[in-house]
């Protein structure tokens, strides 16, 4: 075609990019693109799997074949540490999540007409997609994606509702935002729901924070080998395939270190599987899951020792760091620019960062390396699988 260009890349956003620098939306790797805008599909470009792709925000890849995704991924964390001049040891392989292994999610329903609506909302849009399949999802949670369906149609107020589904040890862990359970009829509906369909807990916002109405035993979370409490809306890894092959790494990277400190902990996901031989100290701000990591922790006389502690007001010093054989750390997106600072001044000499934000972590990376750090090891990881959502695992030495 006289004036094409061939895609060479994907943008962070989900675009097919040209040599020249033209975004094209629809476009993956290897397409060619006209002056008007018509896109040739090329090798790399598939039919999405999903009848809902293009209006469903939930997805913005189905397009990319494993190949395209893949190296989507690899690239969206390398050029990060690129773009920081922070060079790389070794790219170790893109880890990608299958299809329907997600763990947690957040739907939106609403009553419309004689039923109602549900499922994720379109991109840049507050419309809820009615979901009639799903290839992301655990197929344990879409199973009730019908059964919530009518239960919302039949007894929610008028106003939007958010669920949010939680794949725990003892099953389907269920929160409904601005469900209003008003009256008698609605109560028992919402009970002989939870009993049906063997709920591990279901709570209801009702306007004043989220209260449990069910949960026949203690709801926990099995990190590593150990069940930990989960509390409402805590942090837990999208996918278990994916949480193993971070916690590998974290293993790998910090082998033979006798004193861990596991900074932004959360419930332990990292903790639990690097103590022992290992002494770990792990440092949450969120006070819930911190003592839900204290409380398995001492029970079971693992050596793990819970800090409550906001990281990003109050850091560990560059002193208390220096106590320590090897760090880890998975901040929220924002990064950990703070606590990185402290690491740098510290005797640290080895680092295990995860990170959800490839352009948050390469910020940290550089002042790492600019401490005397090298970087050497890097993986790219896909959980959210056909989302522009990327992670790693890096590993720094010094």
């Amino acid at each position: 075609m006289s004036g094409s260009e061939i895609i060479e890349r994907i943008a962070a956003k989900g675009d097919g990019v040209t040599a020249s620098g033209r975004h094209v939306a629809g476009a993956v790797t290897g397409d060619t693109v006209d002056e008007a805008g018509n896109i040739q599909f090329g090798p790399h470009h598939q039919d999405p799997p999903c009848r809902h792709f293009g209006t469903c925000g939930g997805c913005q890849l189905q397009h990319a074949d494993e190949e395209a995704l893949r190296r989507f991924v690899t690239e969206r964390v390398a050029f990060a540490a690129e773009a920081q001049g922070v060079e790389i040891g070794e790219l170790l392989a893109t880890h990608l999540s299958p299809a329907r292994t997600r763990r947690r999610g957040t739907l939106h329903a609403m009553r419309a007409g004689k039923g109602a609506v549900l499922g994720f909302r379109e991109a840049r849009s507050n419309r809820i997609v009615d979901m009639h399949e799903c290839h992301i999802l655990e197929p344990r949670l879409f199973s009730l994606v019908n059964p919530l369906r009518k239960l919302v149609a039949d007894h929610a107020g008028k106003a939007p509702v958010d669920i949010s589904l939680t794949l725990a040890d003892q099953g389907v862990d269920c929160s409904l935002k601005g469900f209003v359970a008003d009256g008698l009829a609605a109560t028992e509906a919402v009970l002989d729901f939870a009993r049906e369909h063997r709920l591990s807990r279901l709570s209801l916002d009702q306007g004043y924070g989220a209260e449990t109405v069910w949960e026949p035993e203690p709801v926990t979370i099995t990190l590593g080998t150990v069940p930990v409490g989960l509390p409402q809306g805590a942090f837990l890894q999208p996918t278990l395939d994916g949480e193993e092959v971070l916690l590998a790494d974290a293993r790998s990277y910090l082998e033979g270190a006798g004193t861990i400190a596991d900074l932004f902990a959360g419930l332990g996901t990292f903790a639990f599987a690097l103590a022992g031989p290992a002494k770990v100290l792990a440092v949450e701000a969120a006070r819930d899951a911190h003592l839900a990591c204290k409380s398995a922790a001492n029970s079971r006389g693992i050596p793990v020792h819970a800090m409550h502690r906001d990281l990003f007001r109050n850091p560990l010093t560059a002193d208390e760091i220096s106590r320590f054989d090897g760090i880890v750390l998975d901040p929220p997106r924002a990064g950990a620019r703070d606590q990185v600072a402290q690491i740098a001044l510290s005797d640290a000499s080895r680092v295990a960062y995860i990170s959800c934000n490839p352009s948050s972590w390469a910020r940290d990376a550089k002042s790492l390396v600019d401490a005397g750090f090298r970087l050497e090891k890097l993986r790219p990881v896909g959980q959210f699988r056909w989302s522009t959502h990327v992670e790693l695992t890096s590993y720094f030495t010094r």
